[in-house]
């Protein structure tokens, strides 16, 4: 796989913008598939929503790639997302996660797995559930 193929998947998930959604056409495969704690999905409209649906629920989501694995058709990629909630605070949030992308002979993405602690990284942050998880967390490990 190119450094270039890999080059213009990490600049479209820095950069995305609402814009860019109506383009994911030209980097994953028709029948691409999809997952996250919270999705599984395939084809590119079903991507498509999910994006959306993360711009409609988040106030300004970015991604930054800390990190790229390259090994033949695959990659991974570690990463921050930061963002913050509009239903609550408005503080910026970070969650720490990785990519798993399987590609096609011309670099396309057939395959994008996310890999995340949605209990950690997400329930923690919320102001309700927070508070009840972060005491479980407690309990299991005492």
């Amino acid at each position: 796989m190119t450094e270039a193929r890999i080059a213009r998947i990490v600049t479209l998930f820095e950069q995305l913008t609402p814009a860019d959604i109506d383009r994911l056409g030209e980097f994953y495969t028709a029948d691409a598939r999809f997952k996250d704690p919270f999705n599984e999905v395939q084809g590119v409209p079903a991507i498509q929503r999910v994006f959306r649906h993360m711009y409609a629920s988040l106030h300004e989501p970015r991604f930054i790639v800390r990190d790229v694995i390259v090994q033949g058709e695959q990659c991974f990629l570690s990463w921050d997302f930061v963002f913050r909630f509009k239903r609550f605070n408005g503080e910026l949030q970070t969650v720490r996660g990785g990519s798993q992308l399987q590609l096609d002979p011309i670099g396309l993405i057939t395959l994008h797995r996310d890999y995340w602690d949605a209990a950690e990284e997400l329930y923690e942050k919320l102001p309700l559930i927070g508070g009840l998880m972060r005491w479980l967390k407690k309990r299991a490990n005492s």
